[in-house]
């Protein structure tokens, strides 16, 4: 019996099983069976493809966003509004065949913007442009979906494809942390009751991917695909934003109705109109967290015209990086002035953490 054989019947036992307290344990381990099963299969194609699948996009300014749709649901043209791109534009399916990139430029920052084909349902599966399409958006800082006014049940469809591929949306990796050991068998330890599954369950999917010695740490209260996520390492978490789009052609009471419908928050544009475009410009600079870092020369005035723009949480090795490849390498110290110091002009090291209209002197050998 061959993979693709083994994975159907897999999936017909899943489908007739009912879950239960009784079944769960055998569903678990069926899922981690499938998901080992579908990753074999992938390696095995990419081998005989002799490449990975995917467009090749090289990333480029401050951050990468990908737009993430159904055919014919304005993309493109929200593309030529948010960018100086030139995506063709038509009203029938499939304009989009290739992955169009543009920058936006907006306080300072400069976003790549991807616009992807459009997405169909079966996509990671292979249908349509499939797979292909879909692997842009696992290298991505933020998925914008852009979802038709009369669509709102898109947006289910498009995360289901991103989620079979490997990619989470809107979630943050498992705090679980699984080491290898010589011997001894596994151990499971957690600071807390485990309800979605069972150590038993925890040991036997170790075992379904061969790993028989190991010591695992659980700090929160995962199930089995999260699990297999961690096992497996290739997954990719990033958040997004949602647009709601063509919102010129209905009236305000059908655009609340959906607000209060919805299980989901979204941006209401026109992008035929260029209706909202700049509020939504707005809500990707605080999506990406963005902060500015102004640089003063050692002996010279600081330049507040052309900040440079980092993402929240950044270190001064990340400016460093920004600044110059070699630059990390020559560093001494840095005098820092602004709100992540305690006063101004305070020397800090490469793992300093930076915050808003920071100033930041580099020092090097």
């Amino acid at each position: 019996m061959g993979i693709p054989e083994k994975i159907k019947k897999i999936e017909e036992d899943i489908h007739k099983t009912q879950v239960n307290k009784k079944t769960e344990h055998h569903v678990g381990l069926l899922k981690a069976k499938l998901a080992k099963l579908k990753r074999e299969m992938e390696e095995q194609q990419s081998r005989r493809s002799g490449s990975s699948v995917g467009f090749d996009v090289k990333k480029s300014g401050d951050a990468t966003v990908v737009l993430v749709g159904l055919p014919s649901v304005g993309k493109s043209t929200l593309l030529n509004r948010l960018t100086n791109a030139k995506s063709k534009v038509a009203a029938y399916q499939f304009t989009t065949l290739e992955v169009v990139p543009g920058v936006m430029d907006y306080k300072g920052a400069r976003v790549q913007i991807l616009d992807l084909p459009g997405i169909i349902k079966g996509a990671s599966s292979g249908r349509g442009l499939g797979k292909r399409v879909l692997s842009v958006a696992r290298s991505a800082d933020l998925i914008l979906f852009v979802i038709d006014v009369f669509q709102p049940e898109a947006r289910d469809i498009l995360i289901n494809e991103l989620h079979n591929i490997g990619i989470r949306v809107d979630q943050e990796p498992p705090n679980v942390v699984i080491e290898e050991t010589g011997g001894g068998g596994i151990s499971v330890v957690s600071p807390m009751k485990l309800t979605k599954m069972s150590e038993d369950l925890v040991k036997d999917v170790l075992r379904v991917y061969d790993m028989n010695s190991a010591r695992v740490m659980i700090r929160e209260d995962i199930n089995d695909e999260q699990l297999v996520d961690v096992i497996l390492g290739s997954r990719a978490y990033i958040p997004s934003l949602t647009v709601m789009n063509k919102i010129d052609l209905v009236n305000a009471g059908f655009t609340n109705e959906l607000t209060n419908r919805l299980r989901y928050e979204f941006v209401p544009i026109s992008a035929e109109t260029n209706l909202n475009v700049t509020a939504l410009k707005e809500e990707l600079y605080k999506k990406l967290d963005f902060i500015r870092i102004y640089m003063r020369r050692r002996r010279g005035d600081t330049d507040f015209e052309e900040p440079l723009i980092v993402r929240g949480g950044s270190t001064v090795l990340e400016v460093c990086n920004k600044v110059h490849r070699r630059m990390k390498d020559e560093f001494r110290y840095a005098q820092i002035w602004g709100r992540s110091v305690k006063f101004g002009g305070q020397k800090v090291g490469l793992s300093h953490h930076l915050m808003d209209e920071d100033v930041i002197t580099l020092v090097t050998n």
